[in-house]
């Protein structure tokens, strides 16, 4: 395990700089920081999709999805790491062809909601591509 936080706020970040793993700093509205962001909210949807009625069979998938967020944070705060890559994105493919593998194919696009569960993916997956475009 790695440093175990004590503390959540530090007040490091109130001249309006946010510390890296190096010890290095930007600004809070550095782009870095911006993904840094976007990332642990896409990671606290996925906790929230994963608190809603699914079936049991997602739920490894979903605290897997979790773990890579986690390690991406960690490659984002630490310039020069690498930890997440093609292995999590072909994990990744393989589990949304089982999810997919029963339903008929997609002909058009379909409105976000349904029930609590599909809302939660919809708002995690806008919030996905956001992270993909920061």
């Amino acid at each position: 395990m790695g440093h175990r936080l004590s503390r959540i706020v530090t007040r490091g970040g109130d001249a309006g700089t946010t510390g890296l793993a190096d010890g290095s700093r930007l600004p809070k509205h550095d782009a870095r920081i911006e993904c840094l962001g976007e990332v642990d909210e896409l990671n606290s949807l996925i906790g929230w999709l994963a608190a809603q009625p699914l079936p049991p069979q997602w739920l490894p998938c979903l605290e897997e999805i979790q773990h890579a967020l986690f390690d991406l944070g960690g490659d984002l705060s630490l310039p020069g790491r690498d930890s997440v890559g093609q292995v999590q994105v072909e994990w990744l493919e393989r589990w949304l062809d089982y999810g997919n593998a029963g339903l008929p194919p997609l002909q058009e696009f379909i409105l976000p909601g349904g029930g609590p569960a599909s809302a939660a993916c919809h708002v995690a997956r806008s919030v996905c591509r956001r992270c993909e475009r920061r």
